[in-house]
């Protein structure tokens, strides 16, 4: 199937790599307009090749920044949130610094875009909202503490975002996916030493990693008009991690 963003603009954050790349280049693939945002402006700069319209640098952890872009691009049918950052540890190896990092990139990025985007979609007839959070949001594994809590917030904060505008318009959802294969996930794997990516398959009852590109497919179906009656959930794309 082609084109089933036709007609649509959609932001992108943490575009340059992983989950967010994926999602970018599927949008696009599928008929949209597709502006795509990461701190790492060399990680979007070769997504030009892939039919995506525009690049841009956007710190989302700055609050000045994602104002002004958002005032600058306007209205988008689709906001996808994919920033993130997986701290490993229980809670006596979490500072309040890594508390308050994680939980300023995990959630309050989000907190920041949809408020500065949430105006113009409600201008504009509505809009798809979709933030990327994590199974451990509802199974936490071990030594992800301050990860799980602080995907656990997106699913709520999904939710809340879901109900206050859901007579306007507006959907807001979650992707939960298991343990995908991204550059990330590759570095979190090798510091666990040369098994490391053998224990993250462990993991997974299919016994295999997921691929950025099976959370873009879901992603896609949210951010068009299949999903139509679809709001405040979070969507479990996981290879069976929660049987």
């Amino acid at each position: 199937m082609a084109d089933r963003l036709k007609g649509k603009r959609a932001v992108v954050t943490a575009a340059a790599a992983g989950i967010g790349r994926a999602c970018a280049i599927a949008f696009a693939r599928e008929g949209a307009t597709v502006i795509a945002t990461d701190i790492n402006e060399s990680g979007i700069a070769t997504l030009g090749k892939e039919g995506i319209a525009e690049t841009a640098k956007l710190d989302v952890r700055n609050t000045a920044d994602v104002n002004a872009f958002a005032k600058r691009v306007g209205k988008v049918d689709i906001l996808l949130n994919a920033a993130g950052f997986v701290h490993h540890g229980t809670i006596l190896d979490c500072s309040e610094e890594d508390w308050d990092f994680s939980f300023d990139l995990n959630v309050k990025s989000m907190h920041r875009t949809i408020k500065a985007f949430l105006p113009a979609m409600l201008a504009g007839g509505g809009g798809s909202i979709v933030n990327i959070s994590s199974c451990a949001a509802l199974r936490p594994p071990a030594n992800r503490y301050v990860y799980s809590a602080s995907k656990a917030a997106v699913s709520l904060l999904t939710r809340a975002v879901a109900l206050d505008f859901i007579t306007q318009g507006i959907r807001c959802n979650s992707i939960c996916p298991g343990t995908v294969e991204t550059p990330s996930m590759l570095d979190r794997a090798a510091a666990q030493g040369p098994q490391g990516k053998e224990m993250f398959i462990a993991r997974q009852k299919m016994g295999r990693l997921g691929t950025a590109e099976e959370i873009a497919a879901m992603a896609v179906y949210l951010g068009s008009d299949e999903s139509a009656f679809t709001t405040g959930v979070d969507l479990v794309v996981d290879g069976g991690y929660m049987l």
